[in-house]
């Protein structure tokens, strides 16, 4: 595809949710039909290799196969698509990202290495080699808050100066003032904030999210985005819902201990859209999966316009019934009063 520009880097992107067995192998037939679900779904790109991803996991034999595999589903549906190639390792990380370069992908993914914080000059110093290694492919830097090294937002403009690849960043977002440093200082960078919290980030001038709402829908992240352009307000009041269903149903989890890839498995598994399960890789713990069967409290999807069904399945999908059940008991969870 097309090399991204800050300008056309936008939208809501779906992430590539790996279904493991037991044995921790990736279950490549279960990870296939979940790919035909994303790339129907209307979203505005795929990524692979986020923190959900379970990058951190992988061999790299199982990395180039999973790339390999979602480059060819995107280019035969004409959808954009990113590559994660961060790494905690700068030398696995630059050896990541030029075999991803091979796929052409709209722009590649990148974190700081994190053994060790880095200092402001070797931030710039491990990005600008990177982005020697993907040209033409440009970068996306992926800067989360518990990454070793946090950037600060004076030192943009310097990645925007010394490394013109650096075409966005992934963030998660702030308040007011957080945002008006972004304004500030990222100009020029697409700047992408945490999905549950977007329609907040696109009245502050966000670009878009690589979005944990299209890990519970697909369909569903893409018709509340299409409200916060034609019901700015209602998209505002279905982000409080969001919010309130996070912090009853969610954040208990993540306090518990579980990271965020098992976070974002578990609202795959509530949202019913594909057969991903929850299981995550050692020594990750798994969100057990009967806390999201059978229980009327848990939504399926965001807003009811989508044209899929309520578990935001494609027609004459099917999964398993205990799977699509919490989804089809709760459609309008976020756009009741």
């Amino acid at each position: 595809m097309e090399p991204l520009t800050p300008g056309s880097l936008g939208g809501t992107w779906g992430t590539v949710l790996l279904p493991i067995r037991e044995d921790e192998s990736i279950d490549s037939a279960r990870l296939e039909a979940a790919l035909d679900v994303l790339t129907a779904a209307g979203l505005d790109g795929l990524y692979a290799h986020g923190t959900a991803g379970e990058f951190h996991t992988l061999g790299e034999d199982e990395y180039d196969r999973v790339n390999a595999l979602m480059a060819e589903r995107c280019e035969r549906h004409g959808l954009p698509f990113q590559i994660g190639a961060g790494h905690m390792s700068a030398q696995t990380c630059l050896a990541r990202v030029t075999r991803a370069r091979v796929l052409r992908p709209g722009a590649i993914q990148v974190t700081l290495p994190d053994w060790l914080p880095l200092s402001r000059g070797e931030v710039v110093r491990f990005l600008a080699r990177v982005a020697a290694a993907a040209d033409p492919v440009p970068l996306v830097l992926y800067n989360p808050p518990h990454a070793k090294t946090r950037v600060p937002a004076d030192l943009y403009p310097v990645i925007r100066r010394e490394v013109p690849a650096v075409i966005g960043i992934k963030v998660a977002g702030g308040d007011a003032r957080w945002y008006a440093e972004m304004r500030r200082h990222a100009a020029g960078l697409a700047v992408f904030v945490a999905g549950h919290d977007l329609a907040t980030g696109r009245r502050h001038g966000g670009a878009g999210s690589y979005s944990n709402i299209a890990a519970l829908s697909p369909s569903g992240a893409m018709a509340w985005q299409r409200m916060m352009v034609a019901q700015p307000d209602a998209a505002l009041d279905v982000e409080r819902r969001i919010r309130e269903f996070f912090a009853a149903h969610v954040q208990p989890l993540q306090h518990s201990g579980y990271a965020n890839p098992a976070l974002d498995k578990f609202l795959a598994h509530v949202g019913g859209w594909a057969d991903i399960g929850t299981r995550v890789r050692w020594p990750y713990g798994s969100v057990d999966a009967s806390l999201a069967v059978g229980s009327g409290r848990w939504p399926g999807h965001i807003c009811p316009s989508s044209s899929q069904g309520s578990s935001g399945l494609p027609p004459g999908h099917r999964t398993s019934p205990a799977v699509t059940a919490p989804a089809s008991a709760v459609t309008k969870r976020f756009v009741s009063p």
